[in-house]
């Protein structure tokens, strides 16, 4: 069997529409030409200053007129998992099987068929403007500018362990058994490219599923990856491939200078074998070499220096840090209403335990460290925006608590305790308990980090009088949304609170196709006699 296993060549009633769109833009803002949709925008945004006598703000209207250019033919892709094998891997493989296949499978319940519930290109919608009759117009997300349909991605991947992908989803004990049994032949003719693994990174209950490895040096092992890379990218006949981080969570890497602080370093380090060069770093850095955007979809520092520099002189991107599925999702919801609301959380302790191999991982303190760090930073942005609740320096204390239980499977307990303070020193409590079936609410992500990463690439800018048009940053702040912690480029803010998130990618793609971004004024409704 070929090293390269996909699902390129199985049977499809059901085919994907990668490219569509639900609408043309009458403007003379926008050009559609045969290869690329070119638009003219106006971003307006306000500079405020302080003078500095009488301490009052100025605010200032400022307008920068930007182009962009996003190429219309998405082409063939691929995407590469790291840890295909595992929970995430295996589940979304099956998935989008049983979607291209239009698979149905019997439930207690009845019938059931695929579905991409819970992708936010592909579940949800955007409110496109307004009718005639001022009623308002919505267009799936994935229709706003032409991007991949996940029916049409070609799938690939390593994993330290040698399973088949198809024996790999019996052992996640994630999908009905009905479903399991309708994809097997075809998932068990899939098998994972070996992988990197170094033992000092990730939890030692993880050793015995190690028995699919690159050996030699890590420079030796690096030179493979990039091999494996090129090959799957020639093999299966693809414009480009997306390499996305789903293995398992490793200890935060010591950020040192002469290490992996700048590309030159960091490359050095590699070619000498350096200790701190982790496995999901050594990833990052032949995906970039390769020219293929890299995603790290847990939480450990797999960005370190070394590699934004090295993504920032190849001019490709990468992505991070940690899906954001279930727990922390509402805490970047409810923590943004509370504050926004004027009331002040004084306490937010949040636990929970899980049987998946992700949990059996986490019970390594290292692992859970890394854990740890990636949510306990997602209500920063939100308290350091209102100084009446809070002084400076001010934090509501933030506990996080994870336990392995494996009797609880993949189906993951969160538990939330949210204190704060109301109206005339009084507390108010807020208790979530939430059961999320962790891996089929982490693997729409990968879908939605995949298309968005996807689109980037093909889009293009040029602001003032520039003549040149220029990628976006490597660093895609624009993924957000789906992260937990998330990488922005050096001396950017970040922004944790989802609401902010959905509306900046949206309003972002709007602007491709020339559109002002959305709000919620409702001027024709309101100013009217």
């Amino acid at each position: 069997m070929s090293p390269i296993n996909n699902l390129a060549n199985a049977a499809a009633p059901a085919t994907g529409a990668s490219g569509a769109t639900a609408f043309k833009v009458d403007s003379p803002n926008v050009r559609y030409t045969d290869d690329s949709i070119e638009s003219t925008y106006a971003y307006d945004t306000t500079v405020v200053s302080r003078d500095s006598a009488s301490g009052k703000l100025s605010a200032k209207p400022t307008q920068v007129r930007y182009q962009f250019r996003t190429k219309t033919n998405v082409g063939r892709v691929g995407l590469m998992m790291v840890g295909w094998g595992g929970n995430n891997g295996s589940t979304l493989t099956a998935s989008i099987l049983a979607n291209k296949q239009g698979i149905s499978w019997e439930t207690r319940k009845g019938p059931q068929s695929a579905n991409y519930y819970g992708s936010l290109m592909m579940a949800s919608t955007v409110k496109l403007g307004v009718d005639a009759q001022l009623k308002d117009v919505y267009v799936p997300f994935n229709e706003v500018v032409p991007m991949a349909h996940p029916n049409d991605v070609v799938i690939g991947g390593w994993d330290i362990s040698s399973l088949s992908i198809g024996d790999a989803m019996r052992r996640a004990q994630v999908l009905p058994v009905d479903l399991q049994r309708r994809v097997y032949d075809e998932l068990a003719q899939l098998k994972p490219l070996p992988s990197v693994y170094y033992p000092d990174f990730i939890a030692a209950n993880q050793e015995d599923r190690a028995d699919n490895l690159i050996g030699g040096t890590k420079q030796e092992q690096l030179d493979h990856l990039r091999k494996d890379i090129r090959e799957f990218k020639q093999a299966n006949g693809l414009d480009r491939v997306i390499v996305m981080w789903t293995a398992n969570t490793e200890r935060y890497a010591d950020i040192a200078a002469g290490v992996n602080d700048t590309a030159d370093n960091l490359l050095q380090s590699i070619a000498n074998g350096h200790a701190e060069v982790s496995p999901s770093t050594l990833f990052a850095v032949a995906s970039i070499l390769e020219g293929a955007p890299f995603v790290n979809g847990s939480p450990q520092n797999t960005l370190v220096p070394g590699v934004i520099d090295l993504a920032e002189r190849e001019r490709s991107f990468v992505g991070g840090d940690d899906f954001k599925s279930g727990q922390t999702k509402i805490k970047s919801v409810l923590a943004e209403f509370l504050v926004n609301a004027g009331i002040k959380p004084l306490a937010i302790t949040s636990y929970n335990h899980l049987g998946n191999n992700d949990g059996y991982n986490l019970s390594a303190p290292a692992q859970f460290r890394s854990k740890e760090i990636s949510k306990s930073s997602v209500v920063d942005d939100m308290v350091g925006a209102n100084n009446l609740l809070y002084k400076k320096n001010e934090h509501p204390d933030h506990t996080i608590v994870i336990k392995y239980v494996p009797s609880v499977g993949d189906s993951k307990r969160a538990l939330d305790e949210y204190v704060s303070e109301i109206f005339m020193g009084g507390l108010n409590t807020i208790s979530i308990y939430n059961t999320c079936e962790d891996s089929l609410l982490a693997s729409p992500l990968i879908i939605d980090l995949f298309m968005m990463t996807e689109l980037m690439t093909r889009v293009t800018y040029r602001s003032g009088d520039d003549a040149e048009w220029r990628p976006f940053h490597s660093v895609l702040s624009i993924l957000s949304y789906m992260l937990k912690a998330p990488v922005v480029p050096p001396n950017t803010p970040v922004v944790n609170a989802l609401a902010k998130q959905r509306m900046a990618m949206e309003n972002i793609m709007r602007a491709f196709v020339g559109l002002a971004p959305n709000n919620e004024m409702l001027l024709e409704h309101k100013a009217f006699h």
